[in-house]
């Protein structure tokens, strides 16, 4: 087993194969080699930012790498996405360091994917044992990494995960939690079969879901609108400046700093730009508001949206509509819309209940974690009964199922 401090001491053609065994043979867009490579090299994800990588390395005998998985020494909670601010106060108030702690995740990047890479299924357990040793010798040691860590976690895992992870008998004390997302499936609710064009979606959605759909489009499209999707591949400097001061003008309106750099979107459209789509919105010929898609065949992950100039509802049609028509379009069955946000139930977007897993070092801790946990779910199960009575289709789909992304 080794540790790597940059995912460029694997292979990228490495790193690929072995995401593609666990996708179906689809490259995941946020776990490619690509995608976390440029997130190190651009400077988002580093040591100096909170994410020193870590990723773990399986090799056998032959040297041939046969498992990985990526992982980060993280020195802050930003950019994870399951809060776990409360517990690092809690450590504080009686004394100890949360900080840092070992975490598996897509940095900035609420979303679905497998965190266990391997191409034999009997290199499952070996990585996931792993992680186990390298977790309880970075908590009990300084040795392992320089620093005594807290515990480790594994955010937003699909099911396979899930069950390796979470389903260890050997790894004692291990904890999962819930949090809800609302995501879009590209299915009729009557016929379980794709939808033909946004209007056979309409068509599905009760009549004031539909109505105020149609309003809203209708407020977004003001005379001298012009809306273009632009492949990264395709994408030009200038739209890519656009998209920028885009990204910062949302930060900077909620009081905060962009994560990402320039560089990091520079370099995904330059490196996998057949993964990346950006819808932008012009006035008159002047550019007002973009954002950014992630995708593959199966799944498109909205990510990152702003806009320079106030237009009724057009974020309504750049992030939710746009997307709903071009996953129509393309075949795409599932569409992530972000984290958080009930109102995206008004649009057809369903709750999904996504697991991570939670290991604290600190046996004073493990049972307090426990109950919190434990809390935590019941409150996300009357939340979800709470939701049933918002859904937005004529016939009610299933909501906050924890998802069949067994495809992931």
């Amino acid at each position: 087993m080794q540790i790597c401090q940059s995912i460029g001491e694997i292979a990228q053609e490495t790193w690929n194969s072995l995401l593609r065994s666990r996708t179906g043979g689809l490259l995941h867009p946020a776990l490619r080699h690509e995608y976390l490579f440029a997130l190190e090299r651009s400077g988002s994800a580093t040591a100096e930012t909170g994410w020193a990588p870590l990723h773990l390395r399986i090799d056998n005998e032959q040297g041939q790498t046969v498992a990985a998985m990526p992982l980060y020494l993280k020195s802050h909670s930003y950019g994870e996405y399951v809060f776990d601010w409360a517990w690092a106060q809690a450590y504080q108030r009686h004394g100890l360091v949360y900080y840092p702690k070992l975490l598996s995740a897509i940095p900035f990047t609420p979303i679905l994917g497998p965190k266990l890479l391997f191409a034999d299924p009997n290199h499952a357990d070996v990585l996931r044992d792993g992680l186990r040793q390298v977790a309880q010798q970075a908590c009990s040691t300084e040795q392992l990494l320089g620093v005594q860590c807290s515990g480790v976690h594994a955010l937003f895992l699909n099911e396979q995960d899930q069950a390796l992870i979470l389903g260890s008998k050997d790894w004692k004390n291990l904890q999962s939690r819930h949090v809800v997302q609302f995501h879009w499936q590209n299915r009729h609710p009557n016929t379980g079969k794709p939808f033909e064009d946004f209007e056979h979606f309409l068509e599905s959605l009760q009549q004031k879901k539909r109505k105020n759909i149609r309003a809203e489009r209708r407020k977004a499209k003001v005379d001298g609108l012009r809306i273009r999707r632009i492949h990264g591949a395709e994408a030009t400097a200038d739209d890519l400046d656009f998209f920028y001061s885009c990204y910062e003008q949302t930060y900077l309106e909620h009081q905060s700093s962009p994560y990402l750099t320039p560089a990091f979107f520079r370099e995904i459209c330059a490196n996998m730009g057949d993964q990346v789509l950006m819808i932008e919105a012009s006035l008159h010929g002047q550019p007002v508001a973009s954002t950014l898609f992630l995708f593959n065949q199966q799944r498109l992950y909205g990510r990152y949206w702003g806009s320079v100039q106030t237009i009724p509802c057009l974020h309504f049609e750049l992030c939710y509509y746009q997307a709903i028509e071009f996953a129509i379009e393309h075949g795409i069955e599932w569409f992530e819309g972000g984290a958080q946000g009930e109102h995206k139930m008004a649009r057809g977007l369903n709750p999904q209940t996504l697991v991570s897993a939670h290991w604290l070092a600190s046996p004073a801790f493990q049972a307090p974690i426990a109950q919190f946990i434990e809390r935590e779910k019941q409150h996300l199960a009357m939340y979800a009964q709470e939701l049933d009575e918002h859904q937005a289709y004529r016939q009610v789909q299933a909501t906050a199922t924890t998802g069949d992304q067994s495809f992931l």
